[in-house]
């Protein structure tokens, strides 16, 4: 299997809206040792695409600041990090057992080697990703998922969603039998808990809104809380004794209202700030009851490795809310950007 020498990417060249993706042609990119050069199937979509494209990250000290998910982009930039195709070659050093095989990209980069590492950087964002015909990945970090009952739009909406996903839940330390609290449900991320969380054998209560109920109530959730009412007093009445573990996307006010739902030694675990990063809680209710408040940034290598033997049983179903083809990148950033979908956005290059 060989690859041309040029290939369509999009990719941005400054901060700004859609109109700064633009459709190039550009050189296919060169393999280093060690990597595999991955012809992509389908590139999924995700809130990280948007905020990378705005500069909304902010930096530390300075909130308001352009940024990309850990500091400033090297701009051209090709963006998408949830990769799923077929490897097409292997640079010196690299398992040549790959070329042929069905793969899914792990998109993080990581602060060190070994199976816990954290992730400090993102393809797309710190590297070139997926908007495109064609990627390089180093080979450590390319899953073969050839057996896997998924389609190459399901395995790519793996990556990002669902690798934050069970980060959260193993961070959160979620056990069968527990009550867990799943905010933004109708989301990617909050979609992807659902279905996990339900698969470990815990009783889910989702919050979500409007003609989306039904959708997250098919994902798995035992209760669906409405955004628009109290949720407090619906969480009360749904789970009298409270929340063992609340996994949460949306961050702001959620967070203090939330807090005295935890049983004793609960954990509330934050992977977004869709409702705003400013939060108020009242500490009180934190230490007196032993809860713990937890950051959670996507996955480390042994998650990854997880959400890959996930796929292979096909213990998830991901759902696809719309394809687009790789030349209308910016309908479908726009279309992300709407929120009036259930599950992921997926283009085709």
């Amino acid at each position: 299997m060989s690859a041309p020498e040029t290939m369509r990417a999009v990719r941005i060249t400054e901060h700004g809206g859609p109109e700064v993706l633009e459709l190039a042609e550009v050189p296919v990119p060169s393999l280093q040792a060690g990597e595999a050069l991955v012809q992509v199937s389908a590139v999924a979509l995700n809130n990280t695409d948007l905020w990378t494209r705005e500069g909304a990250y902010g930096r530390p000290g300075d909130p308001k600041a352009l940024s990309g998910w850990r500091g400033p982009i090297g701009f051209p930039r090709v963006q998408g990090a949830d990769v799923a195709g077929r490897v097409v070659a292997v640079g010196a050093g690299a398992d040549e057992g790959l070329v042929g095989r069905r793969v899914v990209v792990d998109p993080a980069i990581y602060d060190a080697e070994g199976p816990d590492a954290n992730p400090v950087g993102l393809m797309g964002s710190e590297r070139d990703g997926g908007y495109a015909e064609y990627v390089t990945a180093p080979a450590e970090r390319v899953h073969d998922v050839t057996d896997s009952p998924l389609t190459d739009d399901q395995l790519a909406t793996l990556p990002t969603a669902y690798g934050t996903a069970l980060g959260m839940i193993e961070r959160g330390r979620l056990r069968e039998g527990e009550t867990v609290l799943v905010s933004g449900a109708s989301g990617g991320v909050g979609l992807a808990l659902v279905q996990i969380a339900r698969a470990r054998g815990a009783r889910v209560l989702a919050i979500s809104s409007g003609r989306k109920i039904d959708a997250v109530r098919e994902a798995g959730a035992h209760a669906v809380l409405d955004r628009a009412r109290d949720i407090a007093e619906q969480v009360s009445a749904a789970a009298p004794e409270g929340v063992d573990v609340a996994l949460d996307v949306v961050a702001g006010d959620l967070v203090g209202e939330g807090l005295p739902l935890l049983r004793e030694g609960g954990r509330w675990v934050i992977a977004g700030a869709l409702g705003g990063y400013g939060v108020t809680f009242d500490v009180r209710r934190l230490y007196l009851h032993n809860a713990q408040v937890i950051g959670s940034a996507m996955h480390t290598p042994t998650h990854f490795a997880l959400l890959m033997d996930l796929a292979r049983q096909a213990a998830v179903q991901p759902v696809v809310a719309a394809t687009f083809p790789l030349d209308q990148a910016a309908g479908a950033q726009e279309a992300l950007a709407r929120r009036a979908h259930v599950g992921k956005i997926v283009m085709r290059p």
